[in-house]
């Protein structure tokens, strides 16, 4: 089956390159459309665990892209990423549009922290990289160490380790996701 889904990838400097690279290759490979949103609008960089990877140009500036446009959304994690993104209020705003309006989101490693900030993970079972455990439980959410979860539209993961399952479980989520009014 063929998804023609329009993929918001929203990232700035310090993300894991593979949990960008993975699930995009995936998600392309599925059909889908992917946009890769950053706040910056030169290159921004990615990272190998805690080594500089390649640099990579997003296709579309944060505060020019309108997520209503999008039919979900993919946080890849990394350390520095999630963090910056957590702290930028036109990105919080951005991923808090798909939470409300209960659209897919896939959330890997650290980047269930812009979910924290964007309130969207209340009430939910989920997935991450260890250290987010208590953040993610005083935020309300159900923490289990498990490759992914799949609650409601809601796909966690915890590590690069994990990607395959992690684009599996997003894809097969996208492909009996309800058309966005």
């Amino acid at each position: 089956m063929t998804i023609s889904k329009k993929i918001a990838v929203l990232v700035t400097d310090g993300f894991e390159q593979v949990e960008l690279t993975g699930p995009v290759e995936a998600l392309k490979k599925a059909g889908a459309q992917v946009t890769i949103v950053s706040p910056k609008d030169d290159k921004i960089q990615g990272m190998n665990h805690d080594e500089k990877g390649d640099t990579f140009t997003p296709d579309a500036k944060l505060s020019t892209t309108k997520p209503d446009g999008f039919d979900a959304l993919l946080l890849p994690g990394g350390v520095a990423n999630p963090d910056y993104l957590r702290v930028n209020g036109e990105a919080v705003a951005f991923v808090r549009h798909f939470v409300t309006s209960k659209k897919p989101i896939a959330a890997i490693c650290h980047g269930p922290w812009t979910l924290i900030e964007a309130g969207g993970v209340k009430g939910h079972t989920m997935t991450s990289w260890p250290s987010l455990r208590s953040d993610l439980t005083n935020a309300g959410a159900t923490w289990v160490d498990k490759p992914v979860v799949t609650d409601g539209t809601l796909v966690t993961s915890r590590k690069p380790d994990d990607i395959p399952d992690f684009s599996k479980a997003f894809i097969g989520l996208l492909e009996g996701a309800v058309q966005p009014a």
